[in-house]
C-alpha cells in the first residue's frame, strides 16, 4: 500500500474535477484547481526562501522536528490553503489561537519558534507588540476587509503567490509534518506531530492508496456541501474540513472573523443546501437549538450534525432531532493526540451514549499493563494504536509519557477515563485531570454537569473539585440560569440525587451569570476553579 502526503491528494482530485468548489466562506468560492495553483505558488515562494527539510525523519528522535514551522494566525477564509501550501514545501503548519491574548500568544510561539507567520490583517492588530517574534524572518499578511496596517517587514499574500509563479524543485513525504498545539485547558499547549500520511488516514477520510486513478474514482461523484462550523485553527474544525476536501467534497466554512451567530449559520445551511454540519458541544448546540425554536428554515438536505471537541447534552440533542427529525447526529470522540477515534449516532427516539471505536482504538487498563476486553468491569484509560503521533514538540518526558508501549505496541494514551461495553463500544468518564477525589470517592465532573445541564432553567453548568477540611475535596458547582429562571441550590442538589450517587451531588451550587469558555467551546476549568475557591 502507498502512503500520501495531502498535497498530491488535493492535486489529484484537480486533474478530475478542477472546477468543482471545493471551499466556500463568505463571498470567496475556490475550486479545486484553484486552490491547487495558489498552493503550488505559495509552497514555490517558501522553498525559495530557503524554507523546508534541514534533517529527514529518519535521523531525528519522536519528539524532534528537522523541519521549518510557520505559524498560522488566521480565521477559516483561506486557512486549508495556507495549510496545503505549507505542506508542499515541505514545512510544518501550526495552528495558534487567536482567542489567546498577546501574553499567551507570544508564550505560544517562543515554545514552537516559527520561522514564519501568516496571519489575517485584523489578527495582526491584535498582536501587533508580539510580532514578529524573534524567531520569524517572514510575516505574510492575508487581506480580511480589516483596516489595520499591515505590520512593518511583511509582505501580502498576493505579492508572494505573484512571488512563487516559477516552479521549485520539492519532493515532500508522507513523513512530513502537521503540528496541531492542543488547547491548553488544563495546562500550557503542547504541540502534537503527526505525519501526514498518518493524520490523513487516522482523521481525514483518507487511506493508502495504490495508485492515483482510486483517488479519482472516489472524487468523481460528489454529495451535498459540508459546513464546518467551527475555527479550523481547532483540531476538531480542521479535521471536518479535510475529511470533506480531500474526498473532493464542496466545503462551507464559516466566517469566524464575524464570530458565531446562530442564524447567520442557519441561514448558511439553508442558503447552500448543507447535508453534514459540524459544531463544537454546548457552546454552538444551545444557541442553535434557540434560533431553531424562533424561526423557520428550509434544512431538508441536511442529513447528518457533527458535534464534537466538547460536550453536547442530551436535552439540546434531542432538541435538534425534534426540529430536524430526519437527521442523525454523529456524536465524534477524539483529541489533538488520539484524532478521530470514535462515533456515537443518534436519531430521533434512539439516542446513543457509547462510542463506536475506530481503527486502533483501545482501553488500556488503570495500572498500564494490558487492554481491556468488551464487558471488563474496570474503568481504564483511553488509548489508541496504530496511526497516531510522532509525540510531542521538543518535550522528552512528555512524549515517554502519553506515547509509551504497552505489550509490545506503540500508543497514545489520552487521559480520559472509561470502559469497554459487552458489545464493544466505549463508554466516556471524562478526563482523569477532572476527576474529583472526595471522601475516598472518585467523581467525574463531565456526568455531574449533564445531569446538571438537563434540568430546566439551567443555561450551562461546570463542576470542580475545592479543597475540604472534611472530603479532601468537594464537589462545587457554577450554574447559569436562564433570565426568567430562579433556581435554589436545594432544587439543584436534589436533582443530582435522583439521578446519582449521593456523594457525586454538588456540595455547593454557586451561581453565576455566566459559565466561561474558551474560543474553541470546551470549557475554562481555570476559570471555574477559581470561582468556585471564592465563593
Amino acid at each position: 500500500m502507498s502512503e500520501w502526503t495531502i498535497g498530491a491528494v488535493v492535486d489529484a482530485i484537480a486533474e478530475v474535477v478542477p472546477d468543482r468548489v471545493m471551499t466556500i466562506c463568505g463571498e470567496r468560492s475556490s475550486t479545486f484547481g484553484d486552490t491547487a495553483e495558489r498552493t503550488r505558488r505559495l509552497a514555490n515562494f517558501l522553498a525559495a526562501g530557503g524554507f523546508g527539510v534541514h534533517r529527514e525523519r529518519d535521523e531525528l528522535q519522536q519528539w524532534e522536528c528537522g523541519q521549518d514551522r510557520v505559524a498560522l494566525i488566521m480565521h477559516n477564509d483561506l486557512y486549508p490553503d495556507a495549510v496545503i501550501g505549507c505542506l508542499k514545501a515541505r514545512v510544518v503548519p501550526v495552528n495558534v489561537n487567536y482567542h489567546y491574548t498577546p501574553r499567551e500568544v507570544a508564550e505560544l510561539l517562543a515554545y514552537v519558534k516559527p520561522r514564519a507567520v501568516m496571519y489575517h490583517r485584523s489578527l495582526g492588530a491584535k498582536f501587533a507588540d508580539v510580532l514578529p517574534c524573534e524567531s520569524a524572518e517572514l510575516l505574510v499578511s492575508i487581506d480580511d476587509g480589516s483596516d489595520a496596517p499591515m505590520l512593518a517587514g511583511a509582505i501580502t499574500l498576493d505579492d508572494a503567490l505573484v512571488a512563487g509563479e516559477v516552479d521549485q524543485p520539492i519532493a515532500t513525504s508522507p513523513d512530513d509534518l502537521l503540528m496541531i498545539c492542543t488547547g491548553g485547558t488544563t495546562g500550557r499547549p503542547k504541540g502534537v506531530m503527526w505525519r501526514q500520511g498518518d493524520i490523513y488516514v487516522s482523521s481525514m477520510n483518507g487511506a493508502d492508496h495504490d495508485a492515483v486513478g482510486e483517488i479519482h474514482q472516489k472524487v468523481a461523484h460528489a454529495g451535498p456541501p459540508w459546513f464546518a462550523v467551527s475555527p479550523l485553527m481547532h483540531a476538531a474544525g480542521l479535521w471536518t474540513a479535510f475529511s470533506a476536501v480531500l474526498c473532493g467534497q464542496t466545503t462551507v466554512l464559516s466566517e469566524t472573523k464575524l464570530g458565531f451567530d446562530p442564524r447567520t449559520v442557519l441561514r448558511t445551511a439553508q442558503r447552500h443546501r448543507v447535508g453534514l454540519m459540524t459544531m463544537v458541544g454546548d457552546a454552538y448546540a444551545a444557541p442553535l437549538v434557540e434560533e431553531l425554536g424562533r424561526r423557520t428554515y428550509d434544512l431538508s438536505a441536511l442529513f447528518a450534525i457533527g458535534t464534537g471537541g466538547a460536550a453536547t447534552n442530551p436535552k439540546h440533542q434531542a432538541a435538534l432531532l425534534e426540529y430536524l427529525p430526519q437527521i442523525t447526529i454523529i456524536n465524534g470522540y477524539g483529541s489533538s493526540e488520539t484524532g478521530n477515534m470514535g462515533f456515537g449516532r443518534s436519531q430521533r427516539g434512539d439516542q446513543k451514549d457509547t462510542f463506536e471505536l475506530r481503527a486502533g482504538g483501545l482501553v488500556l487498563s488503570e495500572d498500564y499493563t494490558r487492554f481491556l476486553h468488551p464487558g471488563d468491569d474496570e474503568i481504564g484509560w483511553v488509548a489508541r494504536g496504530g496511526r497516531i503521533p510522532l509525540g510531542y514538540f521538543n518535550d522528552r518526558d512528555a512524549t515517554a509519557k502519553t506515547f509509551p508501549t504497552v505489550a509490545g505496541q506503540r500508543v497514545v494514551i489520552s487521559g480520559d477515563r472509561a470502559s469497554i461495553e459487552p458489545d464493544g463500544t466505549l463508554r466516556l468518564f471524562g478526563r482523569d485531570s477532572l476527576v474529583v477525589n472526595t471522601g475516598g470517592e472518585k467523581v467525574f465532573v463531565e456526568e455531574v454537569e449533564e445531569v446538571l445541564r438537563a434540568y430546566p432553567g439551567v443555561l450551562d453548568a461546570l463542576v470542580v473539585g475545592r479543597d475540604s477540611e472534611r472530603w479532601g475535596q468537594e464537589v462545587v458547582a457554577l450554574v447559569a440560569l436562564r433570565p426568567d429562571c430562579a433556581l435554589t441550590r436545594e432544587l439543584l442538589h436534589a436533582h443530582c440525587c435522583e439521578h446519582l450517587a449521593r456523594f457525586k451531588a454538588p456540595k455547593d451550587v454557586v451561581f453565576v451569570d455566566a459559565v466561561r469558555r474558551l474560543g474553541n467551546g470546551k470549557a475554562d476549568y481555570r476559570w471555574a476553579k477559581l470561582e468556585a475557591a471564592r465563593a
